[in-house]
């Protein structure tokens, strides 16, 4: 028998253990989208994610086929001429926007520069879940913000703070409430944060809110030291397959999130495929029509069924469903698939009474309705 060298002893005190992640890692709750298929339907009609129901700009369709001849290259890692699009059209300085592979990596990239283990953030209750998976994986705490009537509560988030809060995360408006804090509401909480604090207003739905005292604080953060906006081109544009987001952050922020973001994180056909859409000012504007037209109309409809239903000021409505024995959310959400419409359950939010509608077509909305109308009158079993 050969003897063991002492390099080979040494590394056999390793060999009965396999790699283990850091604390946390494994506590941490993986993200669930919205369901894109049901059991027994060709095709089913998806309004579990909140995508845009008219698709995309023909103009960005366009030019991300053009950008094909250009798959065996690298992207331009700094995304300028995206970049110097979105600081025309939103008149905000150009190196002060970091972009994204999606918001959903912005997230993950400002918890990465900020916290340390022991750190904690602070967001609603009901709060976007990639906040928390971002602040975990960092092996920071996740303070919830009690949410009243469903909203972010500006007391009940600066009661959260202490001397180790590094972020606090809000979506105005929110996901999956749909509700939203007002211009006076976020600068008070801004202007009562302590400035060593950093408040990420998360745009995804912003544009969907036309609401006179409603802000995505483009404005406080232009002169903020502490204030991060993130915008989407998923919901609004309709290039949620391309990931692409992006964030106005203070010039030192950028500087420091620039250091850690991936190079080459937004694709060549992504990027050009964004700075068609942000010119296709129609689309944007019939996309937002469309919103405003059927979102009060599924609000009242469903309203008309006995469904409470919160207020919303995105491209999607929350309501709440009986707890009576075969007509709760857990309940209609399957019987809505069989009927080939795919809802959100939102019990991993803490809303397991609640189901989620992304507005459709008129086709879809009006056949959701149908389908409920049928489910609740359902004698019980």
């Amino acid at each position: 028998m050969t003897a063991q060298t002492p390099a080979q002893k040494d590394l056999g005190r390793f060999a009965a253990k396999a790699p283990q992640p850091k604390p946390g890692i494994l506590d941490i709750t993986p993200y669930k989208p919205g369901k894109a298929t049901a059991e027994g339907v060709a095709d089913p009609v998806k309004l579990s994610a909140n995508e845009n129901i008219l698709g995309c700009s023909e103009n960005a369709r366009a030019a991300y086929v053009e950008a094909a001849p250009q798959l065996n290259l690298y992207p331009d890692g700094r995304a300028h001429v995206l970049r110097a699009a979105i600081a025309e059209r939103y008149r905000i300085e150009p190196e002060r926007v970091v972009m994204g592979t999606g918001t959903d990596e912005i997230f993950q990239i400002v918890a990465q520069t900020f916290l340390e283990p022991g750190d904690n953030i602070v967001q609603g209750e009901f709060g976007f879940g990639a906040y928390a998976i971002a602040a975990r994986a960092c092996q920071a705490e996740v303070r919830m913000a009690p949410e009243p009537d469903y909203r972010i509560d500006v007391d009940e988030l600066l009661k959260r703070v202490d001397e180790r809060t590094r972020i606090v995360f809000i979506a105005n408006p929110a996901n999956p409430t749909g509700t939203f804090i007002t211009e006076g509401e976020v600068r008070r909480l801004a202007a009562e944060l302590p400035p060593s604090v950093v408040l990420v207003l998360d745009g995804a739905y912003a544009e969907f809110c036309t609401d006179p005292r409603f802000t995505d604080g483009l404005d406080l953060a232009r002169d903020a030291p502490n204030v991060i906006v993130t915008h989407t081109f998923s919901k609004l544009h309709g290039l949620a397959a391309l990931r692409v987001g992006w964030a106005y952050t203070p010039a030192p922020i950028a500087d420091a999130m620039d250091r850690i973001r991936l190079p080459f994180n937004v694709s060549i056909p992504a990027q050009a495929a964004a700075i068609a859409a942000l010119a296709d000012e129609d689309f944007q504007r019939r996309s937002v029509e469309h919103v405003e037209r059927w979102r009060p109309w599924l609000t009242q409809q469903l309203g008309g069924l006995g469904l409470e239903v919160i207020p919303s000021g995105a491209n999607f409505v929350l309501a709440r469903f009986p707890d009576t024995p075969g007509k709760t959310a857990a309940d209609a959400e399957p019987f809505l698939a069989s009927r080939g419409l795919l809802v959100r359950g939102v019990g991993g939010y803490g809303l397991p009474a609640h189901l989620r509608f992304t507005i459709g077509l008129e086709a879809h909305n009006r056949a959701m309705i149908d389908a409920l109308s049928d489910f609740l009158a359902r004698p019980r079993e």
